[in-house]
């Protein structure tokens, strides 16, 4: 058993150096030789983990939106909140993480296009990583309409609605070097209490 905590231990380790390697030098100039200098091992050794640059990526994309799941998780329990006032915490949370990782969306962006040019449909790649977070603020609005704190309106045309306000701000952040996510936030605000009950 102490193994395998170990091998996760390192493995968390990796992904989270090669992160900040991706960031600081860009999804294409990181070679997995650079990967392996970065967390103090051989490229032998780092093989036991990941078999290649592109999965090392992908797993990081993963530890990262499993971070931000836990605590949007985190923000669903919290005792009395109103729905709204809930989902308006998860997008800000949302937002408060994107700004964090600014530079990350930039790599993300060239990786995306690499996968793209490969013939990968990257729409749906995108969708598999958020269709959680998707599924936690239907949890929200169905709790929401349940308890008369939100309209009773289109659960899918609110959660595609929001979801397409989370999309302007990663579009922001990545494409439009925008260093904060204040007008979302305003937006934000504003399209959420639109559906107050």
């Amino acid at each position: 058993m102490a193994i395998v905590v170990e091998h996760e231990k390192r493995k968390k380790e990796i992904l989270e150096k090669s992160l900040e390697l991706f960031i600081a030098e860009g999804y294409e100039d990181v070679t997995y030789q650079k990967i392996a200098d970065r967390c103090g091992i051989t490229r032998t050794t780092l093989y036991i983990y990941f078999k290649n640059k592109r999965e090392i990526f992908s797993f990081s994309i993963k530890q990262l939106t499993g971070d931000l799941e836990r605590q949007l998780l985190e923000i669903i329990k919290e005792p009395g909140l109103h729905s709204v006032d809930c989902l308006k915490k998860i997008f800000f949370k949302i937002f408060d993480v994107a700004e964090a990782n600014c530079k990350f969306f930039k790599v993300l962006q060239m990786y995306l296009m690499q996968l793209e040019k490969g013939g990968v449909d990257i729409n749906e790649r995108i969708k598999k990583r958020v269709i959680r977070i998707t599924h936690l603020m239907s949890t929200i609005i169905i709790r929401g309409q349940k308890k008369g704190e939100i309209k009773n309106v289109s659960v899918k045309d609110m959660n595609d609605l929001f979801y397409s306000l989370i999309e302007s701000g990663m579009f922001r952040l990545g494409i439009l070097n925008q260093s904060n996510l204040d007008q979302m936030r305003s937006i934000i605000n504003f399209t959420v209490e639109q559906f107050r009950g």
